[in-house]
């Protein structure tokens, strides 16, 4: 779980991001989860843009879905794009410092 300061952060590094993912009708499939975890693998700080779910409530349980399933935190949702965090494994490909403010 992302706290306040840090979440701001991620939000200002996440701003000039396009999605990398985009879910469609079939929703989280095991395909899917791969890209998942190829993106954030490569990159840390994701965003995924939902095509075909426009309801709230189905947003909100895929994304708790994600992060449960890919051990991300959930940075910010707005419309139809959320944004995902997970830190490197390997601390020399961690593109993200962990640090407050450092790039």
């Amino acid at each position: 779980m992302l706290k306040g300061s840090r979440k701001k952060y991620l939000k200002a590094l996440a701003h000039g991001l396009k999605p990398v993912v985009f879910i469609g009708q079939k929703g989280l499939t095991p395909t899917l989860a791969k890209a998942l975890d190829d993106a954030l693998d490569a990159h840390e700080l994701i965003k995924v843009r939902f095509i075909d779910f426009k309801e709230k409530d189905r947003k909100n349980a895929m994304t708790l879905e994600i992060e449960k399933n890919h051990g991300c935190s959930k940075v910010s949702m707005v419309g139809h794009i959320a944004t995902f965090y997970r830190m490197h494994k390997d601390p020399k490909k961690r593109k993200i410092v962990p640090e407050e403010g450092t790039v």
